[in-house]
């Protein structure tokens, strides 16, 4: 698998997404989803794979809360950072989360199989064979175990631009299926059919889907205000609900892996 982000060095990457991190939007971004999977996981412990885990923030708050994390990510800078993230957890929480170098595609040689959540978040727009990869996250999954996908949202290409007004940007992505993002790399974007049915085919049926940033990906790189629990909850219900998840600037997909049938 070739991803268009490790054109850009390990070190840009690591420390664009770290800035990232710090801003509104990507507070929202992960208070959501972390909001969408304390829905749907089952209570106890799970075997969770997350592929492209990045600098380990998801891996670390699943931890705390009792989860066993193996994080796949292809890039040392990244990992380098999850480590260091880790230094700062308890020992029960570092216990629970095991770091490995690769690319989603190598899974099922690298990590095995049979987990009870694949997170796979903010990888997907990279990726030059979305179909496969999506077939070797969900066959990363055990029969009846859960994926989570989160990417760019290819019908609301134009909404950050237009709302920001910068009207000859807005007219350029406006049909496009890719644009260059805040990291400075390329990334495709895909329709929420899209991605059901690259799930479907992959053996996997849609339990749910949010959109991710309806009200505030158009603000900037601002830092997280005193409101930011009222915003989170208004961002929460727009994600949920027509018309509001079809324009926000992510989708976010929970599927199931297809149950074995039972003799």
């Amino acid at each position: 698998m070739t991803n268009s982000w490790l054109s850009t060095s390990g070190e840009d990457l690591s420390a664009g997404y770290a800035r990232h991190m710090a801003t509104l939007r990507g507070a929202v971004r992960h208070a959501l989803v972390a909001r969408a999977l304390r829905t749907h996981l089952p209570a106890g412990s799970q075997q969770v794979l997350d592929v492209g885990g990045g600098d380990g923030h998801q891996a670390a708050q699943l931890a705390r809360i009792g989860h066993q994390v193996t994080v796949l990510d292809p890039d040392p800078a990244m990992l380098a950072q999850a480590r260091q993230r880790l230094k700062g957890e308890p020992g029960q929480v570092q216990q629970r989360v095991r770091l490995v170098q690769g690319s989603g595609h190598e899974a099922a040689d690298l990590v095995g199989g049979g987990y009870d959540l694949v997170l796979c978040h903010g990888v997907l727009m990279y990726v030059e064979t979305p179909e496969a990869f999506v077939a070797d996250l969900v066959a990363a999954a055990r029969p009846g175990g859960l994926v989570s996908l989160l990417t760019k949202n290819r019908d609301a290409l134009a909404m950050r631009p237009g709302l920001e007004g910068r009207w000859a940007d807005a007219l350029q992505v406006m049909n496009a299926h890719a644009e260059t993002g805040n990291l400075g790399v390329t990334s495709r974007a895909h329709t929420a059919a899209d991605i059901d049915a690259m799930l479907a085919g992959a053996g996997a049926s849609t339990t749910a889907w949010y959109g991710v940033r309806a009200f505030t990906d158009h603000l900037g790189d601002i830092p997280v205000g005193d409101d930011s629990d009222t915003l989170l909850d208004a961002e929460w219900e727009a994600g949920r609900h027509d018309p509001y998840r079809r324009i926000a600037r992510l989708l976010h997909f929970i599927a199931q892996a297809t149950p074995q049938d039972i003799p």
